[in-house]
């Protein structure tokens, strides 16, 4: 009786175990809350009003459909921009790449196989072998009070050796390829369903002014790092306007990984880019 009454006074005192909490949610809720999620609808325009306004090609005005469910391997099609917020027509994401079920486990196994293999383990300590010193008994074995002692190069002496020290070795860890693959897969959906991933048409910039991509970043909202990732080789004005900006990376196609897409909030990708990632994803696995 005691517990209930407990119970009851938790429920009628605290609004975050007020039974409203465990009821399902009113339909217009949760039209809202699906609001917020990324779009994969065609958008065409009205006849008349020319090309689409600038806003909706901007990550965080995305127009979205409340019906839409995520992790279904479904394609998705999405407008493409430039650096000037301009159309650049539709691309069509494949859907067992870009729409895959969200797994934190899996994410956090390739994140932990790609910090421990890029780990030197370099680090050393001298065993009693490889300090330098000599070899002879520092003094007799009995009649001096003290302890026995054969060398003074042991762990105990000042400038002696290191016991069970580390020694230069690998930390890397094994972890499949076919999860390795699927942790891309999954880290891209992330993107793509927070609404923050941006396809170009291309990453060509007129100038190598650093000002422009300022500009450009200024304009997006909820933005604190950007990763640009292109198909082949940066070209050498979108490395100078990037390079003196800490809050912009950039990267080929074919070294995009899950950590770097984590660290970034934002992921814009050149439609060569996306092209290539799906190709590198639909090739088999060589064993």
């Amino acid at each position: 009786m005691a517990a209930k009454a407990v119970l009851r006074r938790l429920l009628s005192t605290s609004a975050l175990f007020s039974p409203s909490t465990f009821l399902p949610k009113p339909a217009s809720s949760l039209g809202a809350v699906a609001s917020r999620m990324y779009s994969t609808t065609i958008l065409t325009p009205n006849p008349g009003e020319g090309e689409f306004p600038s806003e909706l090609l901007k990550p965080q005005k995305m127009v979205l459909t409340p019906d839409q469910t995520r992790g279904v391997y479904q394609d998705l099609m999405i407008p493409m921009t430039d650096f000037h917020f301009e159309d650049k027509g539709f691309m069509t994401l494949a859907g067992d790449v870009f729409d895959v079920p969200i797994r934190k486990d899996i994410v956090h196994k390739v994140v932990r196989w790609q910090l421990a293999k890029r780990q030197q383990g370099t680090h050393s300590t001298k065993t009693i072998s490889e300090v330098s010193g000599t070899g002879r008994k520092p003094y007799q074995q009995k009649g001096t009070g003290r302890a026995r002692h054969g060398t003074l190069r042991g762990p105990q002496f000042r400038g002696g050796a290191t016991m069970h020290g580390p020694k230069p070795r690998s930390h890397a860890i094994k972890v499949n390829k076919k999860v390795r693959r699927l942790g891309l897969k999954i880290a891209l959906s992330a993107r793509v369903s927070e609404g923050k991933l941006l396809v170009f048409d291309d990453l060509e910039l007129p100038t190598h002014k650093t000002k422009n991509i300022v500009s450009w970043v200024e304009q997006l909202d909820n933005t604190k790092k950007i990763l640009l990732v292109d198909g082949g080789p940066i070209s050498e004005k979108l490395k100078l306007a990037t390079q003196n900006l800490h809050y912009v990376n950039v990267l080929p196609s074919i070294g995009l990984n899950v950590y770097s897409i984590l660290w970034h909030d934002t992921l814009v990708m050149s439609q060569d880019a996306v092209n290539r990632i799906v190709q590198r994803m639909h090739t088999p696995i060589k064993r």
